[in-house]
């Protein structure tokens, strides 16, 4: 579980967050968005204890914040993290590397070899293993900086730009990590500029520009507009009228094969709607609810704030 109780941080007189609140709890991945300098990178900080806060208090893996050096060094045993920039030895090999932190993590030598090689082949890297992390290309390199991140097997992950940098295929592969890492039931705070991962992996979604704009599960955050998008085959402008002839029809727009219809009552209308077109001849291919996108979600919150 990741809690957060009106977390605060300033520099130098200036405040770079502003007492945040959220709960993520456990098994929940949460997406943090926000532009540059918003303070995402300053809340992971505190809620790694690598930052005391100005004021506030969290609680990450049962670790309360502030807290002690004893607590702190506890908490970062239960927690991993993802950086932005990878932060290994460029001259040690990937499982060099690898041995390295995993004894900083104080992973028995009895267990150390088997976990290394069994993380490498999971993530496509074990015949890369011998080769200097140096060589590795930035894709590689954040698959390792992933296997770091949850070598220790913590139950709390925070993943600060995980797909930053990296080429269209590479992302995807992370992504993919990411959201097995999720299956698994680990907690995960993600930072990320990317709407679209936010969109494809997270459970809870908040906006950040300082202050916490916005705060809530993805689905709700993106609930139906009262909106249906209907494609049909057929003379699409001939069905626009019988569309809007079915009661609870506000109005109906037309864009090439896509009847959008504004219903007052979503569950209500459709059914009647789609047979009411059936009947007058159109070939129905999909109906979906018109959901609000996350980008005007986030386009909304952050134009809306000081």
């Amino acid at each position: 579980m990741i809690a957060a109780h009106l977390l605060s941080r300033s520099f130098d007189g200036r405040p770079a967050v502003e007492e945040v609140s959220f709960l993520v709890p456990p098994g929940k991945l949460c997406a943090l968005l926000g532009p540059n300098g918003a303070g995402k990178t300053t809340i992971v900080r505190m809620l790694l204890g690598l930052l005391p806060p100005s004021g506030g208090s969290a609680e990450v893996a049962g670790v309360h914040l502030p807290s002690s050096r004893d607590q702190a060094a506890s908490l970062r045993a239960r927690a991993g993290l993802l950086t932005e920039t990878p932060g290994f030895y460029d001259r040690l090999s990937g499982a060099e590397n690898l041995d390295f932190f995993g004894r900083l993590y104080g992973i028995p030598d009895r267990e150390l070899a088997a976990r290394t090689e069994s993380w490498l082949r999971r993530l496509g890297l074990w015949d890369a293993r011998d080769r200097a992390f140096g060589t590795y290309s930035k894709g590689m390199k954040q698959r390792l900086a992933l296997i770091r991140a949850v070598f220790h097997e913590p139950a709390v992950v925070f993943l600060d730009e995980p797909t930053a940098g990296l080429d269209p295929a590479a992302a995807r592969e992370v992504r993919s990590l990411i959201a097995e890492l999720r299956q698994e039931g680990r907690t995960i705070l993600l930072c990320t500029h990317h709407l679209g991962e936010a969109d494809e992996l997270a459970d809870l979604v908040g906006i950040l520009q300082r202050r916490l704009l916005t705060f809530g599960a993805l689905a709700d955050l993106t609930a139906s507009t009262g909106k249906i998008a209907i494609r049909v085959r057929g003379d699409v402008a001939r069905l626009g009228p019988v569309a809007e002839s079915v009661p609870g029809v506000r109005g109906v727009s037309i864009d090439h094969d896509r009847l959008e219809l504004d219903a007052e009552d979503v569950e209500m209308v459709t059914p009647a709607a789609v047979a009411k077109l059936a009947a007058a001849g159109g070939s129905i291919l999909e109906v979906r609810p018109v959901r609000t996108s996350l980008e005007t979600i986030y386009l909304r919150a952050v134009a809306g704030a000081p």
